[in-house]
């Protein structure tokens, strides 16, 4: 091997058999000498200002890394191209590649797809396979603004099943992007609703405020309690601590209710208030981003009752 072929590969090693023009060049090796060694058939010119040698086998994973050499830092795998590094059940890697690039950076590549963001947190960037890609919990949450019900309930399911993320980290990243505007949202929420019934089991939020309960030392409530009859239904409500006149009543990501839905549940308050019970609220944020507020507000509740 010649001086230029191994300053070449010791650049290509680690990064599937690739060298980016700048990283030539650093080491020595001008434009003039890539253009001769791609005209004699030893280099190839993958992209913009990526090579390869006419020797290495080509892959899809090394596709995926040659383009985002090409591209250049800061670049992270996305959407389905992450699903698929991540082995999300149902993606395959494959062209057209998905990327994602802070949004203070204009870049194009025919052929593929290439996304910006104003809000790429440490917490939701990984890297896998050698790639940098975007979070399983991240991609989950990308995935929803365009994938079916079916496919990401597939996704989720895998990603929970892998370990990829679990039910208390997505919801905290849930309550935490939504701010932003953040579409698909909505349908990841009925996705997850869905695989708790499936499950038979209550939902995420009421087994959180079960978990914080009890790793405060407080008593453990009643769940689905029947406290009261408004004219001929009964009243349920989402916890009753036994003993006390205190009532938690939990506020999903969706607890902005229409207009019918508001005027029922003022009226299952008032009339709770009016047998003497007391009726607090805890909001998907307080439980999913601020449970030691909530543990202090329903530790003061209880004292009071």
């Amino acid at each position: 091997m010649t001086d230029i072929g191994r300053r070449l590969a010791a650049n290509a090693t680690g990064q599937h058999g690739f060298v980016t023009r700048r990283q030539a060049n650093a080491d020595g090796v001008t434009n003039a000498m890539l253009r001769s060694r791609v005209s004699s058939g030893n280099l190839e010119q993958i992209g913009v200002r990526t090579f390869t040698s006419a020797l290495v086998p080509r892959s899809t994973i090394g596709d995926l890394r040659a383009l985002m050499l090409d591209i250049g830092d800061p670049v992270w795998a996305w959407g389905p191209t992450a699903a698929a590094l991540t082995a999300f059940d149902g993606y395959r890697l494959a062209p057209p590649f998905q990327l994602v690039l802070p949004d203070t950076r204009n870049v194009r590549r025919i052929g593929h797809v290439v996304h910006t963001s104003a809000d790429l947190a440490l917490i939701d960037l990984a890297i896998v396979q050698g790639i940098p890609c975007t979070s399983p919990t991240r991609t989950l949450i990308d995935l929803a603004r365009f994938e079916t019900a079916e496919r990401l309930t597939a996704a989720l399911d895998s990603a929970l099943r892998d370990g990829g993320t679990s039910e208390d980290f997505l919801h905290r990243r849930i309550a935490e992007l939504r701010s932003s505007g953040r579409y698909g949202i909505p349908k990841l929420l009925d996705v997850i609703d869905g695989a708790e019934l499936s499950r038979g089991g209550h939902s995420w939020l009421e087994r959180r405020f079960l978990e914080l309960v009890g790793a405060a030392g407080l008593p453990r409530p009643t769940t689905q309690a029947m406290l009261s009859r408004r004219k001929d239904r009964t009243i349920r409500v989402d916890c009753h601590f036994a003993g006390s006149r205190i009532v938690v009543e939990l506020l999903g990501y969706r607890w902005h209710r229409t207009k019918q839905q508001l005027q029922s549940d003022a009226e299952r308050i008032n009339r709770l208030q009016l047998e003497g019970f007391i009726v607090i609220q805890f909001t998907y944020d307080d439980i999913a981003v601020s449970p030691d507020q909530t543990v202090l507000t329903l530790r003061e509740a209880l004292a009071m009752s």
